[in-house]
């Protein structure tokens, strides 16, 4: 075991090397050999190489050199591409603690019985008053920043629930083409996280509509991974334990305090408000949103067009069946 491996457990190593291909005697070569194609894109500005930092694009890419360095490639492109949304990217920005502090994302205390973090998201929390969907990516991809140094999870990787519940109309229609877009890109493309599942619950029939319209941006891999329980909580407790999940999943364990983990990220700041005046809230975000281009989902600013919604049976949600995938 090399000085990179310290924080993992025997547990862990052993799961790193059958799951991961993650060799001690060749890590070193693999991170140069990562290192060494820096050189090919000189289009982009790698501000980080160590070797820390590399590992965990090849854990995430279970080795594989190529696509490891695809991902690290991807992850400092994204970022030149959305410059707005990374200036003040640090938990006091007004936006990103806001969205914070209204649990995007929550994060719950137990892991898994795979070892993973369970990130919890209460879609109507969204206080389109005071943040906007970009605050709430940034807030989300803030937190994966800080939990990703973990090793363990480096390793194990993540679990997401979305609580769809009360989520309007009128919220689903601000998921614009290009916002969704914005968030694969981040998340699923340019991000070295494994993630084991993400969970749809209480899902409303347009928040079902909207996923059959993104569903052929996804990699196959994320679409084997994604969940719609609707309201059968049972079938996610096929998935992931009721011992560990709060009551709004059914759990056993009390309500979720949506304020738990930007406690943890804003620790004193929690309480400070001073930056959070009406002037301050958003303005680069809103920018953002609204000069977005994708270049794939050339659709018009309405992810679905109302029209068709409208036709749709609304209790056809109570007929569809959970769309359960096992990997």
């Amino acid at each position: 075991m090399t000085h990179l491996q310290a924080g993992l457990s025997p547990e862990t190593l052993e799961k790193a090397r059958l799951e991961l291909n993650e060799n001690p005697d060749t890590l070193h070569q693999d991170i140069q050999e990562v290192r060494d194609m820096v050189i090919t894109r000189p289009d982009i500005g790698f501000l980080r190489t160590d070797d820390a930092f590399i590992l965990r694009f090849l854990r995430a890419r279970k080795f594989q050199h190529f696509e490891a360095f695809r991902l690290l490639a991807q992850y400092f492109e994204y970022r030149q591409q959305n410059l707005d949304m990374f200036k003040s990217f640090k938990a006091t920005d007004p936006g990103i603690k806001q969205a914070l502090k209204d649990g995007f994302p929550g994060g719950l205390a137990n892991l898994d019985h795979y070892g993973r973090k369970i990130l919890v998201l209460f879609a109507a929390n969204w206080d389109q008053s005071r943040y906007t969907l970009v605050d709430i990516l940034r807030a989300i991809l803030l937190s994966l920043e800080a939990m990703i140094e973990d090793p363990e999870l480096q390793v194990n990787g993540f679990v997401l629930i979305i609580d769809w519940s009360n989520f309007t109309f009128k919220q689903a229609s601000k998921l614009t083409p290009s916002m969704l877009r914005l968030a694969i890109e981040g998340l699923q493309d340019s991000f070295p996280a494994r993630f084991g599942g993400i969970h749809f619950v209480n899902q409303p029939w347009y928040i079902h509509a909207l996923y059959t319209v993104i569903r052929p941006f996804l990699k196959e891999k994320t679409r084997k991974r994604i969940f719609l329980h609707g309201n059968n909580l049972n079938s996610l407790h096929q998935l992931i334990h009721p011992e560990i999940l709060p009551s709004e999943f059914g759990g056993m364990l009390p309500p979720y305090d949506m304020g738990t983990w930007a406690r943890t990220l804003l620790d004193h700041e929690y309480d400070d408000d001073s930056e959070c005046n009406a002037d301050s809230y958003n303005t680069p975000a809103k920018d953002t949103e609204k000069d977005l281009s994708p270049k794939s989902m050339k659709r018009s600013q309405s992810v679905v067009d109302p029209g068709v919604l409208k036709r749709m049976d609304k209790n056809e949600e109570e007929n569809m069946q959970p769309l359960l995938s096992l990997d």
